[in-house]
């Protein structure tokens, strides 16, 4: 098995001891870490308290780590969204609703205790490509 370490400075730096992905298998699976809503060039927080502002920065992250492993949306065949509060829910789907189509992923929607910087939403994916 091989594993290549991805990362780009188009989504936010680890803030921990982990990737923004890990690719196996010549680069075929992809295993994205969770994205919150951080800046990639500051590392601050996005969207203040509005949770569709956060949503958007979070896929935009995950997009870039996606597309850093030569990937895109259609590659993700599952997804994990942590939110801080389940009263969200539907603002977070539309926007996730958006990005990825008519043919959507396998997806938990968990609600957490807390998450990482305090945001209100966290999104991971497991992709796999050509």
């Amino acid at each position: 098995m091989k594993r290549e370490i991805i990362e780009t400075p188009n989504a936010p730096a680890a803030i921990g001891p982990y990737s923004q992905a890990v690719a196996v298998t010549g680069g075929r699976t992809l295993y994205c870490s969770g994205q919150i809503a951080l800046d990639p060039t500051s590392g601050e927080l996005v969207g203040g308290d509005d949770v569709e502002a956060q949503t958007r920065r979070v896929l935009d992250n995950l997009a870039a780590v996606l597309e850093a492993a030569g990937m895109g949306y259609d590659d993700v065949v599952k997804a994990g969204i942590f939110l801080a509060d389940m009263a969200d829910f539907g603002k977070v789907n539309a926007l996730y609703a958006e990005r990825f189509g008519a043919a959507p992923p396998a997806r938990a929607t968990v609600q957490v205790a807390g998450l990482p910087k305090g945001v209100k939403v966290e999104i991971d994916a497991v992709a796999v490509g050509e």
